[in-house]
């Protein structure tokens, strides 16, 4: 079983009940690929699509209302995690577990409390302080490379330890990394970066990062992009995504290694051309979306994981962060 910890899901559902007037939208397009893969479960992020990034507040409140009437509408098939033990429950009855995330938290501004509407009402278990913006709490990687970590958000980090939200690092700029990694009191992750040792974009975590996260017995979760795997063109592929978790494992231990795929095949080429130069198709070869999900496991085989150490990249490390972190 793989757990992806980073999927745009609710971007799509919301864009598809929103902008096209559709519903059961997760039964219809996205069911089978995670059946096919062996995807039993993942991270489903509120986050701010361009161009709806321009009003975080309205988005974000969209995105909320889809994803409550989606989880109701597909009951049968989906099944919202809030506690370590909702994982048993979904597995048992043979539903996708999901675990609802915040990516980027433009919309509260520096009201910290709008954090508690977030995890009470969304259900929201996990979240980062920006996309690749630059807001009122941090700077995201593509802002200003001087702006770190604001008062508001040192409270907002504070904050989601205090009612038990995974803290991710994914997007922020060094500078804001650093300062959530001396903010925050209990495990850290980066839910979809790559090594910046590997492929030199700073969007990648550089080793010091990564060993700063293992420290915190967090982990680094494997995202597919393309261009977050290599910058030469003929290694952008699944064998080299690979690489990317051997050079964690090497650093800080197997147990701290995940799979955060990002896969994109679930945005509209607009938003994708505001971030990405492969709007076609964004993600490694062999392995694109979801239904190509298990196909990363026997990558990490080839690369020298133990069977026991591919378990725990394919989902029991995520696990064993969530039980240590939710109340």
């Amino acid at each position: 079983m793989i757990f992806d910890g980073h999927c745009d899901i609710w971007t799509d559902i919301t864009s598809r009940r929103c902008e096209y007037g559709e519903d059961d939208v997760f039964r219809r397009r996205h069911l089978d690929k995670f059946h096919q893969g062996g995807v039993g479960g993942g991270i489903f992020v509120i986050w701010n699509d361009p161009p709806f990034d321009a009003d975080p507040v309205k988005r974000s409140a969209q995105v909320v209302k889809s994803l409550k009437a989606e989880l109701e509408q597909a009951s049968d098939i989906l099944n919202p995690v809030t506690s370590f033990d909702d994982f048993q429950k979904g597995d048992e009855a043979g539903k996708i577990n999901v675990v609802t995330g915040m990516e980027g938290m433009a919309q509260i501004g520096t009201d910290v409390d709008l954090l508690n509407y977030f995890y009470e009402e969304a259900g929201a278990r996990h979240g980062m302080l920006t996309w690749n913006e630059k807001n009122d709490l941090a700077s995201g990687w593509k802002q200003d490379p001087e702006g770190g970590l604001t008062e508001a958000g040192k409270k907002a980090v504070q904050r989601m330890d205090e009612l038990g939200m995974v803290v991710d690092v994914s997007h922020l700029n060094d500078k804001s990394f650093w300062g959530v990694i001396d903010a925050a009191s209990g495990p850290v992750i980066a839910s979809h970066s790559n090594c910046r040792a590997l492929c030199g974009t700073m969007r990648n975590l550089s080793d010091d990062m990564i060993r700063a996260i293992g420290k915190t017995g967090g982990l680094v979760g494997m995202n597919s992009f393309k261009e977050f795997t290599s910058l030469t063109a003929g290694e952008q592929d699944t064998a080299h995504l690979a690489l990317h978790a051997a050079h964690v494992a090497e650093l800080i231990g197997a147990e701290h290694v995940g799979l955060g795929f990002d896969f994109d095949d679930y945005l509209e080429g607009d938003s994708l051309a505001t971030f990405s130069d492969n709007v076609d198709s964004p993600s490694v070869e062999g392995m694109e979306n979801e239904a190509e999900a298990s196909n990363m496991l026997a990558e990490l085989k080839k690369v020298g994981f133990s069977d026991e150490e591919v378990e725990g990249i394919a989902y029991r490390n995520f696990f064993r962060v969530f039980q240590q972190v939710w109340k």
